[in-house]
């Protein structure tokens, strides 16, 4: 048999022997903990048979990685993938070029000198958040910085408060919550519906959706919508290359996105960061120290090692649509998903020297490797995340100017699976005292 023969049958990494409605429950229960025990087992790629993903391989090599998110029209985005919650219109569910248009037409209000503007929105809202704090009592930090989050991405997309804001305050954490158990729970039987996350979540949605769509009309209709600078005032006024303009339906979708996406991660990953500072207070009082001398290095650091070390989205994936997607040494067929992952990648002692240490001087004078991925890879990469890495860096900043974070001896959270995300399981319990 030729060699050309050879290199077009499929070479699949080791599968797991686990039958498939074990992977399923394992997988529901906790990804990070059954990849983790397939890694000992088979090494840095193996296959494995999911829930809603279907066959997929999983890597945990940087190599690999990069070669899959290099991969360019031989795969899409994973499949299905969070366009199935988000709706039809998110970028979520776009692919070539007009995924390509919609991430060019969404960048400018995310980045640049728009970050000054919501630097003050995030500084107004955690000051608003923590002036009820309790002193030395510990609470969990989750739900406030959640509240603080979504109330930054509300007033960062509308750019003003009233009733509709109300609605939207009260129906986005519950729908965050269902939906990010959705996306990785199949659709169930009917005579299961009560208990289902997805007819849950779509019913959500569709009040959410329709509040959105008034929002969309009355802000089309606002005499003033050209002296606005919010976010949606900019999507109605954006248009791509041809001229042609969103529509609301698209419009919409985006909103649910930012508004049910955008903040989750990054509170959550706020309180990752208090849970790991009160057990290092080498670490805190560093951090402390560069605040009040106005410093930002090792704050940016910090954030990044939480990042590393406590990856919220443990997984970033493409789904082949080539006949054949070759990667190092594996040739992978059509209709399989690559599911790269993050927390295996994070935890890998040739990227990061130690990596059970929570140790920031790892990422000081230095930019993050290709291995550090919690914004995902390539050009799926999270297209908020310069908008994120502002709301942590400048919470942790106000936070830690006008409070002392009260360390811990208790022993780590362990990580409790919301569905799509990873968050501490006691929610990021802190204590504080204010700062005189």
């Amino acid at each position: 048999m030729s060699t050309s023969v050879l290199r077009s049958d499929p070479h699949l990494p080791p599968a797991t022997r686990v039958p498939s409605a074990m992977q399923g429950l394992a997988a529901i229960t906790s990804r990070r903990l059954f990849f983790g025990h397939l890694h000992a087992r088979h090494g840095t790629a193996f296959t494995v048979h999911l829930p809603v993903f279907g066959r997929a391989v999983v890597i945990s090599d940087a190599s690999l990685a990069r070669e899959l998110f290099t991969a360019g029209d031989k795969v899409i985005n994973i499949q299905p993938n969070l366009g199935r919650i988000l709706g039809a219109g998110s970028i979520f569910s776009l692919e070539g070029r007009e995924h390509r248009a919609r991430r060019k037409l969404l960048t400018p209000p995310l980045h640049g000198k728009r970050m000054k503007t919501y630097e003050q929105i995030v500084e107004e809202e955690v000051q608003a958040e923590t002036s009820t704090w309790p002193v030395e009592t510990e609470f969990a930090s989750m739900e406030p910085m959640m509240r603080i989050t979504l109330n930054v991405i509300l007033r960062a997309v509308f750019g003003a408060v009233g009733e509709d804001l109300e609605n939207l305050r009260r129906i986005i954490p519950p729908m965050v919550t269902v939906g990010s158990r959705a996306a990785t729970v199949p659709n169930l039987p009917r005579v299961l519906r009560a208990v289902d996350p997805n007819h849950r979540y779509e019913r959500m949605r569709a009040e959410g959706k329709a509040l959105l769509g008034d929002l969309i009309t009355r802000s089309r209709n606002d005499p003033r919508l050209e002296e606005r600078d919010d976010i949606l005032a900019l999507m109605l006024r954006s248009r791509y290359d041809d001229g042609a303009s969103m529509g609301d339906d698209e419009i919409g979708d985006e909103l649910m996105t930012m508004l049910a996406a955008g903040h989750e991660t990054t509170g959550t990953t706020l309180a990752w960061a208090f849970e790991r500072l009160r057990r290092h207070p080498e670490v805190l009082g560093r951090l402390v120290a560069e605040v009040d001398e106005g410093g930002t290095e090792y704050r940016h650091a910090t954030i990044l090692e939480t990042q590393r070390s406590r990856p919220v989205i443990d997984f970033a994936a493409r789904y082949v649509v080539a006949d054949q997607l070759e990667l190092g040494e594996w040739r992978i067929p059509r209709g399989y998903n690559v599911m790269v992952s993050i927390a295996l990648l994070h935890d890998d002692s040739r990227e990061f020297t130690d990596p059970e240490r929570f140790d920031p001087t790892r990422f000081l004078g230095t930019a993050p490797s290709p291995a550090w991925l919690p914004f995902g890879g390539g050009t799926r990469r999270c297209i908020g995340a310069a908008f994120a890495t502002m709301e942590m860096d400048v919470a942790l900043r106000t936070i830690l100017s006008d409070f002392e974070l009260l360390p811990t001896d208790a022993r780590a959270e362990r990580w409790f699976s919301r569905g799509v995300a990873y968050a501490p399981a006691r929610g990021g319990r802190i204590a504080v005292r204010r700062r005189r």
